[in-house]
């Protein structure tokens, strides 16, 4: 599963991490496959994508986007402030709190970040979102994310949603 860890804790991760020289952090000094190891020179993981100012790394467990600014460069690998059993932690715990937010009358945000309706139920596998037009949609669960606030998001406006559900009236299976 990839995440993006909440702000606190990236600002927690970028603290942690050793200062590095201006010229090390040249951009092309970083590559997809490059190792990412801890202080001590044990492996945190590897440099899955590149993604402007953000890198996913691949832990033995999880992928995870972090900002580029967290790593220094040190001989051909990146140097991370904490170990892999921190990082997958910290994974784990936002990933807790995220799942913990997908609740019946959770507020769910587009993608503009304004709120477009409630989570009206929750299943295992799926969440119906009660729009502010008045429509339903069945999506999958892992269609939403929960927010460190207690809300939701989706990758969706509101207008895309109400025309995801118009369509569906027509022919297709995810509004009710």
């Amino acid at each position: 599963m990839r995440l993006t860890i909440g702000i606190a804790t990236a600002i927690g991760i970028a603290l942690a991490v050793p200062a590095a020289p201006a010229v090390a952090q040249a951009a092309g000094a970083i590559t997809v496959g490059m190792p990412v190891t801890d202080a001590s020179g044990g492996a945190v993981g590897t440099v899955a994508e590149i993604k402007g100012d953000n890198l996913v790394i691949k832990t033995d467990k999880h992928e995870v986007m972090l900002a580029r600014k967290s790593f220094s460069v040190d001989q051909g690998k990146l140097l991370f402030g904490m170990t892999q059993a921190q990082l997958n932690a910290e994974i784990e715990k936002s990933m807790a709190a995220a799942n913990a937010a997908i609740v019946v009358g959770a507020t769910v945000k587009g993608t503009a970040g304004a709120s477009i309706g409630k989570i009206d139920t929750v299943d295992a596998d799926t969440v119906t979102l009660s729009l502010d037009s008045g429509k339903k949609l069945r999506m999958p669960k892992e269609g939403v994310r929960g927010n460190a606030d207690g809300t939701v998001t989706v990758g969706y406006t509101a207008e895309q949603l109400d025309a995801l559900v118009a369509g569906s009236a027509s022919g297709g299976t995810s509004g009710q």
